[in-house]
């Protein structure tokens, strides 16, 4: 079949899938799942004749919407927040992961510029670190303490500032995706320069393992949890430049939905980065090797492991159950 033919047969079927995925058609779960099984049938149509056409782009983007439609519509026996953390936002991630992929690109080449800018510039981690900060910092090195400047103020004070601040600036990195994704990069460019330049200035002074130990305390947390909201910013700015086939106002409301869970499952993290940062940080210096190193690979596996690893395993989880009913998801 000519795919003009394939498209003019199918037209109103997937007219009337978007409707469903828009919330502008009601449908009970049994109707959705059928629509949901004509949709795959059609996409593996689509890929095995005209694998590189707008079309097989266009239904595999219905396919995704319309499952996840399917899940939400479908009774939730256990906790609302258990499945949004275990089934919601890692399905996003999966459907999304290209944009974490790009996220992390960018990081790693702002953070490499932070470091090169350093090394030609002797003067650029005070210029972007600050005078006060810098001198400071050299006093504690003087004193065997690199990190001391985690060891002032009370625990709870500490803690809550910490964490006003990362939330704030994870909202701008979020936030800022409405400018196109521009704003986005242009925040997370800030930070990761200056992270950068944070360690390679600890690393002119030959200390730099001695302030890992207390950076990366809370940083695994923080700093992927800043690249992850790096990626809802791009999800967001990309829903406004690329709307595809949809209108760029129901696109936007739509990269807003989802590119929202993705920001929102980054909290819990900043969060807890931040009891780390008040309450944990002070003692690294102090604290066996050991224990330091439990909890700095600890808390980076465990985050890497929920948005790098566990939608794939969600996915894998559901497609297992699909099948069994004749249904795939692609």
């Amino acid at each position: 079949m000519r795919e003009v033919a394939f498209i003019k047969q199918n037209k109103a079927k997937w007219l009337e899938i978007e409707q469903v995925i828009y919330g502008k058609m009601k449908k009970n779960p049994d109707d959705l799942s059928s629509l949901y099984i004509n949709l795959i049938n059609d996409l593996s149509f689509s890929q095995t004749y005209y694998p590189k056409s707008k079309t097989t782009v266009y239904l595999n983007f219905l396919s995704a919407q319309i499952f996840q439609k399917i899940y939400k519509t479908r009774r939730i026996e256990e906790n609302r927040i258990k499945h949004f953390f275990l089934t919601e936002v890692p399905l996003t991630v999966y459907q999304y992961r290209r944009y974490l992929y790009y996220a992390f690109v960018f990081f790693i080449l702002f953070v490499g510029i932070g470091v090169i800018s350093s090394i030609y510039d002797k003067d650029f981690a005070t210029l972007i670190l600050g005078e006060g900060y810098v001198n400071q910092t050299l006093e504690n090195i003087k004193k065997g303490d690199p990190t001391a400047v985690y060891g002032t103020g009370a625990n709870w004070a500490t803690s809550i500032m910490i964490i006003v601040n990362n939330l704030a600036v994870g909202a701008k990195l979020y936030v800022y995706g409405i400018f196109g994704g521009l704003g986005t990069l242009y925040a997370l460019m800030q930070n990761s320069i200056m992270l950068g330049a944070f360690q390679f200035f600890f690393k002119t002074q030959n200390v730099l393992l001695e302030s890992a130990k207390g950076i990366w305390l809370h940083g695994a947390f923080e700093i992927f949890g800043m690249v992850v909201e790096a990626m809802a910013g791009l999800i967001l700015g990309a829903s406004i430049l690329f709307p595809r086939t949809l209108s760029r106002l129901e696109s936007f409301k739509l990269g807003f939905r989802n590119s929202f869970k993705i920001y929102l499952s980054t909290v819990p993290f900043t969060i807890f980065a931040g009891i780390i940062e008040g309450f944990v940080t002070r003692y690294a210096q102090t604290m066996p090797l050991v224990l330091n190193g439990l909890i700095i690979f600890g808390t980076l596996s465990f985050i890497g492991f929920y948005y790098f690893i566990y939608p794939h395993i969600v996915i894998k989880k559901l497609n297992q159950n699909a099948i069994s009913q004749g249904e795939k998801i692609r």
